[in-house]
Formats: C-alpha cells, structure tokens, sequence
C-alpha cells in the first residue's frame, strides 16, 4: 500500500497539520486534494528527481509520487549545483519535479522539468512500487545514492500501534535526509502532525515555533541538541520524547537532556541512509547493551574486527550509479564503519574508521576525545582534528565552544582542559593545542563538519 492510499485507510485526519516556518496545512486537504490527469501521465512510471526549496513542499510532493513514480530521488538542500547534477546521473532521473527555491530554472538543461506546485496534484488509482533515492551524508565530495523501499524505510515504525493523543512531531532533521524522512513516516503512518524545520531558520525560532505548536515528539543530531542547549528559547518547549541520532550520544548530552526535560523519555539510536535503523536506547546511558549482538525483531548486528556489521530488511538495497560500490556483502551484512568497543556488558561507539586521526602511527578518534573534553564545566561542544606536525605526522588540536558561565581567562582555561583530558586518555590522544571558537560549522544533516575542515 503507497503512502497517500495508507493516510487514507488510516483515517481520523481531521484537526492534523503539516506546518513550516512559512504556512500550516490540513493534512486530510493534502491527501484528498483534486488531481490531473495529465500530471499524473507524465508522471507516471517515470524516474523522478524531486529538487524543491522548503520541506513542505517536499512533503507534499513525495505524498503525491509515492506509487506514481518508479524511483523518487531526493535532493537534500544546499548541495551544490554539480552534486545535484551527479544525483540527477546516478538516479537516471527522467524528470525533474521542482521549484525555484530548490532548482534554478537554467540548471539540468536537458532534463524535463515540472513545477511542484503542480505535481501536487498527480496521483493515481492504481499504484506501483516506487524505489526511494537517498543521499548519504557525507561532509565532502559528492553524496552516494543508497536505494530503499518504503517498506524498509518504515520497517522500524510500529505502524498498528495508534499514536498518543495529541502527538505533534517534529526534528530538527531535513525530511529528505534518513533521519527526517524517518520522522516524516512515523508523522504520516501515525498519523500524526508535524513542524517542519527550515534550513536557513535560527535555532532560537524552530524552537519557538515548535513550542507553540505543541511538538510532543522531536528529534536531533546531538550536535543539534547542544545548539538548543545554549539557547534561552529551549524553556518553550516540553516534549513527551526526546531522540539523538546522527553521532555519538555521550552521557554528557544525554544526562543535559534528562536535566532539561526531566518528564521525556530521553532516547538515542542507532540508524544510517546505508544500514537503516538498527536498535533505540532508553536506558539513559551511552552506547548500547551487549546483549543487542544477535538477532532480534529481524534485525541480526554483530561485530567484527571492531566494526559494526547490520543486516535486515531495514537497509537500502544498494547503491546507485553508473559503477557503484557493492553495497551488502555476500552474507547479505553491510558494514557500517561505525567502530565499537566493548566495556563490560555494555559498548561504547568510538567514531567513524574514515575518521581516525594518525599520530605518528597510533590511532585517534576523534569522537573519544571530544567526549573527554565535553564534561568540562563550562563547555558547550567540541570538535577535534588533526593538526599537520612536521615529525609525527599529525597532533590532536581540539576546537572548543565556551558556555557563557566559563570564565573569562582562556589561558587558564586551555591549561585546564588539557590537564582535565591527561589521566583520561592516552598521551597521544590529548590535544596538542586547544582553540576557542564561536561556534563549531554544522551540516544541513546536523553533523559537526569534520573531514576536510
């Protein structure tokens, strides 16, 4: 069943809402709306490349296209003109549906092109099964492509279970990323409402926004969640449930998020475009419990050589391309390249293998540090990376943003943060150098930029 004809089986749509920073909308008016025919022909059967400005507009469109379209590519918002291109490639997109805001009009010249406001209005009395294109989130270089179902994507959502009264979602997340698409799907197969975020919107006023709107459900990176942490604006809000995922939740930011909403259910879990989401923890602590290696809800994880390996119906099919990479190994696992560690009955995530910093041969990851440095009274976020060294190669330098209540004697304080990380962490993995910066660059996925920063 496509996702207009599951709104429309689910009832009970009255009084729901897709809002954004710009306008609300009736969310049974969106499903039920007129359609044209000859929208919906040319259309049909077609891969499609969906590039619109606003997430309410892509909202709307992938509402209409879902089992219309043979493939929906989805462009993440400010990508640059030649990865669109790249995305348009890998996708073999036929058509293009857009808009100004998310396409220029002279950009993809021999590519047919629709505007979204009228592919709106396409829509089909019978259906087929349309593959969904997402881009991975990498900070550099083109995004992958990784092909999914509808049925894989909303393979960890409880879709028989009816939604609290009153749910009101919302993420800090872009919809057509996986994290936001994943909250896009738990909205509409609730159903339930749901605010928007907008790209270019102030920390301070989605805040302000969603606590108006009554968001009960909201979701972030954590590097999201210690932006909101720093604003005045956080008292707005009073969620039934709080979610991390993205990067490592350490217990510095999930013990600041019990503080703060001390009546939510406070969660992180473990998803990506690749692999899908793998497990939720509510346990109030970082990482994630030993006995989860297994198998479990049709979910198998397991570990080798310190990688994570998943394998379920959850992840994307593969990727696509012209000579793309295999995606799943021959045993049908993906491999993650998140590394772990076991501690005890519990493991702990490490950071990415691409990540790792080289210090004159010994490994450093980055997110290991950054957890250390964190806990210090009077840091808000922290970012690590190397810093080229003419005989070792690399050294740890560790970028920091201060809290207003620090202190204002940032000598002091650089001693002091280094003193702090030295029976913590190996000698090789304490900062050489330790620099205050403003604010730490953040992209559209939420993630702290990292590679090639």
């Amino acid at each position: 069943m496509i996702l207009r004809e599951r709104l429309l089986a689910a009832g009970g749509l009255e009084g729901l809402f897709l809002s954004d920073h710009r306008s609300k909308k009736d969310l049974a008016g969106i499903v039920s709306g007129e359609r044209d025919a000859a929208v919906t022909a040319a259309l049909a059967g077609r891969r499609v490349l969906l590039a619109v400005g606003g997430q309410m507009a892509a909202a709307r469109a992938m509402i209409a296209l879902d089992g219309l379209a043979a493939r929906l590519a989805l462009v993440p918002p400010k990508l640059a003109p030649e990865h669109i291109a790249r995305i348009a490639h890998d996708s073999e997109a036929e058509i293009c549906v857009a808009d100004a805001e998310g396409l220029s009009p002279d950009a993809l010249p021999g590519l047919p092109r629709i505007d979204a406001a009228d592919a709106f209005r396409a829509g089909s009395e019978t259906s087929r099964e349309t593959e969904w294109a997402l881009a991975t989130s990498g900070t550099t270089g083109a995004p992958k492509l990784v092909a999914h179902t509808l049925e894989g994507l909303a393979g960890g959502i409880n879709t028989a279970a009816a939604p609290e009264p009153g749910t009101v979602w919302s993420a800090f997340y872009d919809i057509r990323r996986y994290g936001g698409l994943q909250v896009f799907l738990r909205a509409m197969l609730g159903p339930s409402s749901l605010v928007l975020s907008d790209a270019g919107e102030p920390v301070r006023d989605y805040l302000v926004r969603v606590g108006a709107a009554g968001v009960t459900h909201i979701l972030g990176t954590p590097s999201h969640w210690r932006l909101a942490l720093m604003s005045a604006a956080l008292d707005r809000l009073s969620p039934r449930y709080v979610r991390l995922s993205g990067e490592i939740a350490d217990q510095n930011i999930l013990d600041a998020l019990r503080d703060t909403f001390p009546e939510a259910r406070i969660a992180h879990a473990y998803a990506s475009t690749e692999g899908g989401v793998g497990f939720t923890v509510e346990d109030g602590q970082e990482g994630f419990p030993a006995a989860l290696i297994g198998t479990r809800a049709g979910i198998e994880i397991t570990v080798r050589e310190d990688s994570l390996f998943v394998r379920s119906g959850r992840t994307g099919r593969r990727y696509l391309g012209a000579a793309p990479e295999a995606l799943i190994a021959g045993d049908g696992f993906i491999d993650t390249g998140d590394l772990v560690e076991r501690r005890g009955e519990r493991y702990h995530f490490l950071g990415r293998r691409s990540g790792v910093i080289n210090v004159g041969g010994a490994k450093v990851q980055p997110e290991e540090v950054e957890t250390v440095i964190n806990v210090f009274p009077g840091i808000s976020m922290s970012r690590v990376r190397a810093r080229p060294n003419p005989i070792l190669g690399a050294v740890v330098e560790a970028e920091v943003v201060l809290r207003a209540d620090a202190g204002t004697d940032q000598a002091a304080l650089k001693k002091a943060i280094i003193a702090h990380c030295r029976p913590r962490l190996a000698g090789h993995k304490v900062p050489a150098s330790v620099k205050f910066v403003d604010a730490l660059p953040i992209t559209s996925g939420g993630k702290l930029v990292r590679r090639g920063a």
